[in-house]
């Protein structure tokens, strides 16, 4: 997280920077990486979900909000948690380059999962890359559940769909 925010102090120094964060599971990155940036930036959030239960993507997502930041005239770094299907973070970009006039869109997640996604996209900032696992912790939940962990850690097979 510290080579990230540096590397992303150098990338956008001078510029009006707006830190956009995908809610929940992007918070506890947020709340890390953003003090490791070193300039002024303004801080945003989105509530938006492609995952309704279970351990694999709907496929479908879901705006939770009618009002989206304000972006326009400004240099934007969107936040997630993770990237895996590809949906999410894709979606979010189409709708703020149709919708709220950024002067550059940049992606940065803490994981990256190593596999064939749903659509072609790539973080531009990427803090480690997995495998194909059902992760948790540091952000990361199951069905709301595990976000606190201090760690992050697979989700057995046998532990999902426990109450």
């Amino acid at each position: 997280i510290r080579e990230m925010g540096a590397q992303i102090t150098r990338d956008f120094a001078g510029l009006p920077l707006t830190v956009v964060t995908i809610l929940q599971g992007g918070a506890v990155f947020m709340a890390d990486l953003i003090r490791e940036i070193h300039l002024p930036l303004k801080l945003e959030s989105i509530s938006v979900a492609s995952y309704h239960g279970g351990t694999e993507s709907s496929g479908t997502v879901t705006f939770h909000q009618t009002r989206l930041p304000d972006l326009h005239g400004r240099h934007v770094l969107v936040l997630d948690d993770i990237l895996d299907s590809g949906r999410t973070l894709e979606a979010i970009l189409r709708k703020f380059r149709a919708e709220c006039a950024p002067l550059s869109l940049k992606t940065c997640v803490f994981l990256s999962k190593k596999i064939s996604r749903a659509v072609a996209i790539e973080a531009d900032y990427s803090g480690f890359d997995i495998g194909n696992e059902f992760v948790v912790g540091y952000g990361l939940d199951y069905d709301g559940e595990y976000r606190n962990l201090p760690v992050i850690g697979v989700l057995k097979e046998e532990w999902i769909g426990r109450q």
